[in-house]
């Protein structure tokens, strides 16, 4: 399968899951075809690969306080700010899921 496929299908996918439209919604306001839609959802999901994306870190100051804090099961905390991309937060807590 090409990637770039994979990509845009990826993409779309957490387009949607941001955009509070329903899947018939999207896939109407897109052109795209709704059971195209589930069918790579459902792949992209069982596919187990985990996209990471790049992510600068800060010490943490007095005066900046994160919007969410996650503790996860190790101890490890995930702080996310106010400012975060929604696309780029949907596949950390993908990630995290997993």
């Amino acid at each position: 399968m090409a990637e770039s496929r994979r990509e845009c299908w990826n993409e779309l996918i957490a387009e949607q899951q941001t955009s509070r439209l329903s899947v018939v919604a999207f896939c109407r306001e897109r052109g795209i075809s709704e059971p195209w839609f589930y069918y790579w959802r459902k792949r992209l999901r069982e596919n187990g690969t985990v996209r990471f994306a790049v992510l600068e870190t800060k010490a943490a100051t007095a005066d900046t306080t994160p919007a969410i804090e996650l503790v996860l099961g190790t101890g490890e905390r995930l702080r996310i700010s106010n400012g975060v991309d929604a696309a780029t937060l949907r596949l950390v807590l993908d990630a995290v899921r997993r």
